[in-house]
């Protein structure tokens, strides 16, 4: 009798080993995004994959949480200091007003972000090679200059590009600046269109009827959460519709030479691994995205009013027809 009480005692402490254990081994991903549209919730997808890869599976070994701001910063900051309340391993915000919310909310919750155009203008690191502290991530500044040349080539007559974009993102008067930058060389002039929320995009595309050749969608989280606002404006008034992210020529606009943004978060959450095992984000260098893909949208140029030549539609990776 007294052999199996203490063979039961030996197994008692066993169990409440093996489940310290797989307690220690369990973390917690927390994602947000500062709005839910095809480009950021393929990022999202592609961190999950790359955790999936590594061996941490949801239910199993890996809490998976993901809460998105709808477009609204005061609530991506809301959402940023409830993470931080709970602790998890790790923080991934995707896209940059998340990011900074991330970032300004702790200083010791290892932080990865994704689907940042300008880490450096954001504020959230300041330098890429040797980000420091408890920041890293992966960047997805835009080829500009290859969407410009590609619009020319599309439209070669074109004069004026009309780019609708939230002022209040970081990310977006970053791009706005570097296509401005970019213009000259083709002969472009831009013509802004502002849009503070989802709510303000269709006015803003309608301002640009009669003052832009077309219409260029950046890779902006307020006009790409209300792109068929943008779309149905082209469409009425054949004014082209061009996109910084290849996501939103399936959802209808002409053409974008982009990112797989799946991809841009599988590259995301493989940094995530990294600090999972062990490794400080600020050892771990800033990534820049990478893939040119062509995706060209023949209808959605029927309908506007254009006809996409033949050699990029041979060279796409993707044709919506």
């Amino acid at each position: 009798m007294r052999i199996n009480r203490l063979a039961l005692a030996a197994g008692v402490a066993l169990a409440l080993v093996s489940s310290a254990a797989f307690a220690a081994d369990k973390v917690t991903v927390a994602v947000t995004s500062i709005v839910e549209h095809p480009a950021l919730n393929a990022a999202r997808d592609g961190v999950k994959k790359a955790l999936e890869d590594a061996g941490y599976k949801e239910g199993d070994n890996l809490t998976f949480q993901f809460e998105t701001a709808q477009g609204n910063p005061a609530t991506a900051a809301q959402i940023a200091q409830k993470y931080v309340g709970e602790n998890p391993n790790v923080i991934v915000p995707i896209a940059t007003p998340s990011a900074q919310a991330v970032v300004a909310a702790t200083q010791d919750i290892p932080v990865v972000f994704t689907a940042v155009t300008d880490p450096v203008s954001a504020q959230l690191i300041k330098d890429p090679a040797h980000p420091g502290g408890n920041v890293t991530g992966v960047a997805d500044m835009s080829p500009v200059a290859d969407h410009l040349k590609l619009i020319k080539q599309i439209v070669p007559t074109v004069k004026k590009v009309g780019v609708p974009y939230n002022p209040g993102e970081t990310n977006s008067v970053v791009l706005l600046t570097a296509l401005k930058k970019a213009a000259p060389d083709y002969g472009i002039e831009i013509v802004e269109a502002p849009a503070t929320k989802s709510s303000d995009v269709q006015a803003a595309a309608q301002s640009l009827i009669g003052k832009a050749d077309v219409i260029y969608v950046p890779t902006d989280n307020t006009i790409v959460s209300a792109l068929e606002a943008v779309i149905g404006v082209g469409a009425d008034n054949k004014l082209p519709v061009f996109s910084g992210d290849t996501n939103s020529v399936e959802r209808g606009t002409i053409a974008s030479v982009g990112f797989d943004y799946f991809e841009v978060g599988r590259q995301t959450g493989e940094a995530v691994v990294r600090v999972l095992k062990g490794e400080k984000p600020g050892d771990i260098p800033v990534k820049n995205a990478v893939g040119t893909d062509l995706f060209v949208n023949t209808k959605a140029a029927a309908s506007m009013g254009v006809t996409i030549p033949q050699d990029l539609i041979a060279k796409a990776k993707k044709v919506i027809q």
